[in-house]
C-alpha cells in the first residue's frame, strides 16, 4: 500500500480536518501516518510522500521550517513542492502575482491615507500580530515596530465588505474546483481567531473562478492543495487577499465530497 506522511506540529491536537483526511486516504487505498514535522527521528525517506498540513507553528521558526522541507524533498515526494512553499510562506510574494490583490503598503513610511488600516507581518498565520486601527499614526508606529524587529510589515486598507459579503475561499486539489466557503471575518470586535474556522457553504461567482484561476495557472508546479482567499474592491472588482499553498484550513466539513476530492487528487500526483 502507498504510504503517505501526514505533516504536523507538536499541538496537533487543534488540527479536527486530521481524521477525516486520513480516512479518505485510507478509502483510496493510502495509509497516512501522522508525523510532526520538527521530529528528528522520523525517516521521511520511508514515505512515498509527504503531505504539508498543520505546521502551523513555522511562521515562530520559518528558516528551520524551510531547511526541513528541503530536506524532505531531497528523499522523496514533497507536497506542495519546496519551491512553492518557500515562496508562500512570505506574503511578500503578492507583489508578484500579476492580478488584483489588496492594496498594500510595504513600509512604515509614508502610509496612504485610508479609513482604517489593518497592520501585520508578512510572515504570519491566523492574525498573529495583526492589527486593526483607524489611526494612521498608530498604524505607522505598528509597522515601525516590525521592522525593528526585522519583519517585513504589510498595511491594507480595512475593507469592511467583508463584515456584509465575506471573504470568499476557492479550494483547488490537483488544479480542481472542490468547494468553495463565506469566511467569518476575523477583525470583528468580538469576533476570535477560533471563529474563522466557521463557514458557510457558497457557490463562487463566475469573476471569482475566473480570477483564483488564472492565479493558479501562473504556478508552475503540481499543486496537492491550494486555497485562494477573496474579496471584493469598493468597486466591486475581486481581488487576492492571500494564496494558501503552504498549511491552508481546506473547510473540508462544509462540503461532503470534500476529503474525497482531496485524497483522489493526491492518488493522481502519486
Amino acid at each position: 500500500m502507498t504510504t503517505c506522511a501526514y505533516a504536523t506540529y507538536a499541538d496537533f491536537d487543534g488540527d479536527d480536518e486530521r481524521e477525516p483526511v486520513l480516512a479518505a486516504w485510507r478509502a483510496a487505498g493510502i495509509e497516512g501516518r501522522v508525523e510532526r514535522w520538527d521530529d528528528p527521528a522520523v525517516d521521511w525517506s520511508g514515505y512515498d510522500a509527504v503531505v504539508v498540513r498543520s505546521v502551523w507553528d513555522y511562521i515562530l521558526r520559518r528558516e528551520e521550517f524551510l531547511a526541513w522541507a528541503r530536506g524532505v524533498e531531497s528523499v522523496t515526494r514533497l507536497l506542495n513542492p519546496y519551491t512553492v512553499i518557500e515562496a508562500n510562506t512570505d506574503k511578500t510574494y503578492l507583489r508578484d502575482l500579476g492580478v488584483p490583490t489588496v492594496p498594500t503598503h510595504w513600509s512604515s513610511r509614508d502610509l496612504p491615507d485610508w479609513p482604517e488600516y489593518v497592520v501585520k507581518p508578512s510572515v504570519s498565520g491566523g492574525a498573529r500580530d495583526t492589527t486593526r486601527t483607524a489611526d494612521r499614526g498608530e498604524a505607522a508606529a505598528l509597522a515601525a515596530a516590525l521592522e525593528a524587529t526585522g519583519r517585513t510589515p504589510m498595511v491594507q486598507p480595512y475593507l469592511d465588505m467583508v463584515e456584509s459579503e465575506g471573504e470568499t475561499s476557492l479550494l483547488y486539489f490537483n488544479g480542481r474546483l472542490s468547494h468553495a466557503v463565506r469566511r467569518t471575518p476575523m477583525l470583528v470586535p468580538g469576533m476570535g481567531v477560533d471563529d474563522n474556522a466557521r463557514a458557510q457553504l457558497r457557490t463562487p461567482a463566475p469573476d471569482q473562478v475566473e480570477l483564483a484561476e488564472k492565479v493558479l495557472a501562473a504556478v508552475p508546479h503540481d499543486l496537492l492543495y491550494a486555497r485562494v482567499d477573496l474579496v471584493r474592491l469598493p468597486g466591486g472588482a475581486p481581488a487576492v487577499i492571500e494564496l494558501e499553498l503552504t498549511e491552508p484550513y481546506l473547510f473540508l466539513g462544509y462540503d461532503p465530497s470534500a476529503a474525497a476530492n482531496f485524497a483522489a487528487a493526491l492518488r493522481e500526483l502519486l
